[in-house]
């Protein structure tokens, strides 16, 4: 089960030999054996890509929860023991601004060196998917003020304004500040449409009765800044991270939507490495 899950997130059976720390021809002998077990096939294999079968998607979130059950019994029997161990998967958006993850997890792992950390980044709404199905134990993410984390553990940590980022040498570099009808007169960098990024913006604008032209869709905040860089476009980002990005000048935006942060946890329970990394979080 284990050699299955790795093959349907890393796409390739090279891939996911690596990461189980097994030769390729003895991940696709199991595999191999668990389908005739099965009575069906779980991948499609062609010289270009691997994906699933309708079988295999069926199968898939019953071989993680079988998984997630199985290390979560370990772990719990070390943790009887004193002792934390297991897996602690994190997923986050790129623009946590919060809480310090790099920090975190560096103390983390001085405490419980027998951890595997691993980090996983995602848009807000595929981070509550993966905390639903298990795949990530603890998660940070951001959404508008109007909405909320469905179907997991969550709690709030901070609130966030958005500002407007811009090139060096934008004429709007110089204002002091400026509202959304001024703003929406410029090309616009942004996250993909329907997306929880996305979407505070987009519901700012149409709260204000304005429409904007988002020319670039890309998914991570670097991008936006690099592109904004070169003055292909403007962007609006969280005020408390926006001014570790180079290059670019930050406007203030007197009618700015806000954000919230939230860490998000499995309402099944939370591990005995997430219970310990969530008690190290402000």
């Amino acid at each position: 089960m284990r050699y299955v899950l790795a093959v349907a997130e890393t796409g390739s059976f090279t891939r996911a030999a690596e990461r189980c720390l097994v030769v390729q021809s003895a991940l696709s002998h199991q595999i191999a054996r668990l389908e005739r077990e099965l009575g069906t096939k779980l991948f499609e294999r062609t010289s270009r890509r691997v994906r699933l079968t309708p079988a295999g998607s069926a199968f898939l979130p019953e071989a993680r929860q079988c998984v997630n059950a199985a290390e979560r019994a370990a772990a719990g029997v070390a943790a009887a023991l004193g002792e934390v161990r297991g897996r602690l998967a994190v997923g986050l958006i790129s623009t946590v601004a919060a809480v310090d993850i790099p920090g975190a997890l560096r103390e983390f792992r001085r405490r419980y060196p027998a951890v595997r950390i691993s980090l996983r980044v995602h848009a807000s709404d595929e981070l509550v998917e993966l905390v639903r199905d298990g795949a990530i134990e603890v998660a940070f993410l951001g959404l508008p003020t109007d909405a909320r984390p469905v179907g997991v553990e969550s709690r709030e940590l901070a609130r966030d304004r958005l500002v407007a980022v811009v090139a060096r040498d934008h004429p709007l570099a110089a204002e002091p500040a400026v509202d959304l009808r001024r703003l929406a007169d410029e090309v616009f960098v942004d996250l993909p449409a329907r997306t929880a990024g996305r979407a505070q913006t987009d519901q700012a604008f149409a709260a204000a009765g304005l429409t904007r032209d988002v020319a670039f869709e890309v998914t991570t905040a670097y991008l936006i800044a690099r592109l904004v860089e070169q003055d292909l476009g403007v962007a609006m980002l969280p005020a408390t991270w926006a001014p570790q990005l180079p290059g670019v000048t930050i406007v203030e935006v007197t009618d700015a939507p806000e954000r919230i942060e939230h860490v998000i946890w499995s309402r099944a329970g939370s591990t005995p490495a997430a219970t310990a990394f969530l008690d190290l979080l402000p």
